[in-house]
């Protein structure tokens, strides 16, 4: 590594004295780390363009001094601890403080000053119920190993990628996949690939709302997707949320033009209601009718363990009013950051000009993984598989919750997704049941946060994929021995 050091031959000290000076204070600067290894000699006086016997007075200088150690062998490095009398004379702090600088932030800089973009706490107890995150222990790791080291051999994905849209062969398997799972019609030059759903709903935003435009949504809602829209300066919309999902009767009677409708219909979030088949053909003869963009979240889609799935609303239609976005989150792993849209090909080349512009790219290498995963049938193997696990376990939550609090326990959602709601028969206020649950080793999720109005209270989010059957129900059986349900 080459060491920066301004070396001024006008100077009156000598040379061997300035690379002194320049190592000593970045030392006591912390620049140069306790136990750091420097440049041998012979590197160091390559690098800065002087006789190596200039650099070895300067580093036998600091070597005597208490500065430097050797170790044979093995080079030269920063002493662990340095010499007492220079620990004392160290500043406490590294950068005295000064003026603060005035920062006149835009409109997006101000709105986001309002908005707390965190996760919600999650607890951290042992038998946890949070949602979100797949079973990870039973993923095919060493096959994901070995697809990993095929491609690792390669030299390809070293370098920038050349189309916006994403790795390739990437697209042509989720064109393919979608076809088949969701009854998607798209083609691969429709597909943009992005770092999950996140940075498809604020590329969307992004793009196509303006501050003040009105954006419908579900109530209750996704509390992020809420944050990305509230981000814009975009009017939310709630339209409430029954059995059979969003109430599109509600959506059409909104006054005012509607510029955006956010909708999970496979898997509400949180509620677990599947919009029904009227419904999302009404919604589609809506958004023609009014000019209006759907953007449909597939939250959950792959599944389902009751009954023939619906297909997808960008199926159902043209393609032309529905931005469909998905992601391998939560069949896979969440670290994995790899989600799609599908666009209607009107829009295509100004969002894949926003997404160059964000951040050129996603991994080439993950993708080219996960095309191969998809190619050669281990996803739908591996959700097949796991469909099955998530099934069992959530028998057992529904059958606990049956067992231990009766009709004092209604149970939301249709037979799908990874998790369910549950609203409870109780006057006991959410944080304290939840606190309460906590003392006992159970963490709970209130569905609070996920209201854009005023919440019933008393409706908790389940999710049954990291917890094996016997978890679940020692769980729910420690909930009840607190009587306060």
């Amino acid at each position: 590594m080459d060491f920066a050091i301004a070396l001024d031959p006008h100077s009156p000290d000598p040379v061997y004295q300035q690379i002194y000076a320049a190592l000593r204070a970045g030392i006591l600067k912390g620049r140069l780390a306790p136990r750091q290894r420097l440049p041998s000699t012979r590197a160091l006086a390559q690098s800065l363009g002087v006789s190596r016997a200039t650099v070895t007075q300067s580093y036998d200088q600091l070597l005597s001094e208490g500065y430097l150690q050797t170790v044979t062998g093995s080079g030269t490095y920063v002493c662990n601890q340095l010499p007492d009398d220079l620990l004392q004379s160290l500043p406490l702090t590294a950068i005295p403080p000064g003026p603060i600088p005035t920062v006149s932030l835009s409109d997006y800089g101000r709105r986001l000053e309002q908005i707390d973009p965190s996760p919600s706490p999650e607890p951290t107890v042992p038998l946890s119920f949070r949602y979100g995150r797949p079973a990870l222990d039973r993923f095919p790791l060493e096959l994901w190993r070995q697809l990993l080291s095929r491609h690792s051999r390669r030299t390809e994905w070293l370098d920038y990628a050349t189309n916006p849209l994403g790795h390739g062969p990437l697209r042509e398997a989720i064109a393919t996949y979608l076809a088949q799972a969701r009854a998607v019609h798209c083609h691969p030059d429709q597909i943009l690939i992005t770092n999950g759903t996140q940075q498809a709903l604020s590329l969307a935003t992004r793009l196509l709302l303006s501050s003040g435009d009105r954006v419908a949504l579900e109530e209750p809602s996704y509390l992020s997707a809420r944050r990305v829209l509230a981000s814009q300066g975009a009017t939310l919309c709630p339209i409430p949320v029954d059995a059979a999902g969003m109430d599109v009767a509600a959506l059409a009677a909104t006054p005012g033009p509607i510029r955006l409708v956010y909708v999970t219909p496979s898997h509400q979030f949180p509620t677990g209601a599947v919009l029904s088949l009227p419904r999302r053909l009404a919604l589609l003869a809506w958004a023609e009718q009014s000019g209006s963009l759907i953007f449909e979240d597939d939250y959950d889609s792959e599944y389902r363990y009751g009954g023939r799935p619906i297909p997808a609303l960008q199926g159902l239609g043209d393609g032309q009013s529905v931005l469909y976005v998905g992601t391998f989150s939560k069949v896979l792993f969440p670290s994995l950051r790899v989600g799609y849209m599908v666009l209607p090909p009107a829009l295509v080349a100004v969002f894949s000009r926003a997404k160059w512009l964000a951040d050129r790219q996603g991994p080439t290498l993950e993708q080219a993984v996960l095309a191969d995963f998809i190619t050669e049938g281990h996803l739908e193997r591996h959700i097949r598989r796991m469909r099955g696990i998530y099934d069992q376990r959530r028998q057992a939550l529904v059958a606990a919750l049956g067992k231990y609090w009766g009709d004092r326990a209604t149970l939301l959602g249709e037979n799908a997704g990874l998790h369910v709601m549950v609203r409870f028969a109780t006057e006991i206020a959410d944080d304290l049941l939840m606190a309460k649950a906590a003392e006992v080793g159970v963490g709970l999720i209130s569905a609070n946060p996920q209201y854009l109005g005023p919440s019933p209270g008393h409706e908790f989010i389940f999710s049954y994929t990291e917890l094996e059957e016997d978890a679940i129900a020692l769980g729910l059986e420690r909930l009840a021995a607190l009587n306060l349900i």
